[in-house]
């Protein structure tokens, strides 16, 4: 009987903490955003290890690394990426049409050649998204939506400054830069406003990037992608319109391309920035002018996380503008275009990869915070699994189709010719494409950044870019050895990341 005041207490105590603990949820659910998305696409390095502790009070999914939850993770990420393919594939169709003259080569292997120039800007860019996402997170599991404002603004100044400086440079230096690529001279005139009309676009892409970032920091997946879809019915129909003169508008061809892209960015610009003048004043979304004018101390933390994804970027990005040049001096223009052609096309069948290796990427990043590394490892493996059944039958159906498929985006027979054995090749390496995604995103999201990054150079500057010029510079083989470089260079990026993942040592990263 003595004991019953003391249990009465005790019971009280523990209902009233019960009480609070109900109150706080609420609070939290309150102030929570209302998409049902959880986590950021891409997690950079620190998030996985410091963020998750203060996100797991919000987290409202169980961290099991199911298929379920891969493909949850995984459809916006997939769906935005087939609106993306799907502009360059329509776009690189309607200027496969301008066949004018010398053919549909020239156009074609004038967007090769300013494309790969201006994804030198767009990686850099993506690098910067990826440290948006990484600090917004973490200040948003930690309850401090004022250092997530801190960090969105701190993102648009490194982004805004990193693109000028490319573009400045881009667009003084344009002709020097085409033809150093090995760009013939009518390809260079007619690359030349093209790219200058695209530079334009990536001051608009600065912003929109970042904003974009912050969004899906945020838990909001879906706006991005209704954004995506908005530009990209603009893009097209503005291609329509710009490029063959339609509606009374003049036929501008080439430039009537770059124009749309920048438009169409525009317009993207303008609607992120209507969702983010809703956002509320005390969110971390929030953003005001005078913000991005002042000394800012996450400036210095977002330098410092982009820094291995700019690296890893640049490794790959100079790669492929070497192999690129491969191509020009040995094998001219009409390797350019095939090139540029059969990647818009096959870009399609490893864009699973790339949701696989993003959702993948999430889930192991928040189980190791939580100190869950079985359910980690079980992750990347369910996931490895899934984009190796999605990728074969993906790559057999591209490659039975390679020809119909050609046709969609010229009537020139060389070109079209040109194409089959590229195509095959490409189909080839789906399979170990992305699997090497999804490995790459298992380590990305233990904080590994140099396990891929060792695999990106292994890949590129000791497989694909030697061995194209010592067939196209000292053998003087035929353009289809070049090709079957990529197999190999696919193969051992897979090969030094599986035998990275077996080890588990990434895992084990703090």
């Amino acid at each position: 009987m003595p004991d019953q005041p003391r249990d009465r207490r005790a019971i009280t105590d523990a209902i009233r903490t019960s009480l609070e603990r109900t109150a706080e949820r609420a609070r939290s659910d309150l102030e929570a955003p209302e998409d049902p998305e959880v986590g950021p696409p891409v997690p950079a390095a620190a998030l996985a290890a410091i963020a998750l502790p203060g996100a797991s009070e919000t987290t409202t999914i169980p961290i099991n690394g199911s298929s379920r939850e891969i493909l949850r993770l995984a459809w916006p990420v997939v769906a935005s990426q087939v609106l993306l393919s799907l502009t360059g594939l329509i776009d690189r169709m309607m200027i496969g049409r301008l066949a004018d003259g010398g053919g549909a080569a020239a156009p074609l292997a004038a967007v090769g050649y300013a494309s790969q120039l201006f994804h030198l800007v767009h990686s850099t860019l993506f690098a910067v998204g990826l440290a948006c996402v990484a600090l917004m997170a973490r200040a948003i599991g930690a309850r401090s939506p004022r250092a997530a404002r801190h960090a969105f603004a701190g993102s648009i100044q490194v982004s805004v400054l990193v693109t000028f400086v490319y573009a400045f440079f881009l667009f003084v230096f344009s002709r020097e830069a085409l033809a150093a690529l090995g760009a013939e001279a009518s390809v260079v005139s007619m690359a030349d406003p093209y790219l200058k009309l695209t530079l334009a676009a990536s001051l608009i892409l600065s912003f929109t990037l970042i904003f974009e970032s912050a969004l899906r920091a945020n838990r909001d997946m879906r706006t991005p992608m209704f954004i995506a879809v908005v530009v990209t019915t603009s893009k097209l129909s503005l291609n329509a319109i710009l490029i063959f003169g339609l509606l009374g508008a003049p036929r501008l061809e080439l430039i009537g391309a770059g124009l749309a892209t920048a438009i169409s960015q525009a317009i993207g610009l303008g609607l992120f920035l209507l969702v983010l003048a809703r956002a509320s004043r005390n969110g971390p979304t929030h953003l005001r002018l005078p913000d991005l004018f002042r000394r800012n101390p996450a400036t210095r933390e977002v330098i410092r996380i982009a820094v291995p994804g700019v690296a890893e970027r640049l490794v790959l990005n100079m790669g492929l503008l070497s192999y690129f040049w491969v191509l020009s001096h040995w094998y001219g223009t009409l390797a350019v275009a095939t090139y540029t052609v059969g990647v818009s096309l096959l870009s399609f069948s490893w864009i699973p990869g790339t949701g696989y290796a993003q959702a993948c990427s999430t889930i192991v990043g928040q189980a190791l915070g939580a100190s869950q590394k079985e359910v980690a490892l079980q992750t990347g493996r369910r996931a490895l699994l899934m984009a190796i059944g999605t990728s074969l039958p993906l790559a057999l159906l591209f490659a039975w189709y390679r020809i119909p498929l050609a046709r969609l985006f010229t009537s020139d027979l060389e070109v079209i010719t040109a194409l089959s054995p590229f195509m095959l090749a490409l189909a080839a390496a789906q399979p170990f494409l992305q699997m090497h995604f999804t490995l790459g995103g298992a380590h990305k999201g233990a904080g590994d950044t140099v396990t891929p990054l060792l695999g990106a150079l292994i890949g590129n500057w000791l497989i694909r870019v030697p061995v194209a010029v010592l067939i196209g510079g000292v053998l003087e083989l035929d353009v289809v050895w070049i090709w079957a470089t990529l197999i190999f260079d696919h193969i051992a990026r897979t090969l030094w990341l599986g035998v990275s993942f077996s080890r588990g040592r990434w895992a084990e990263i703090r």
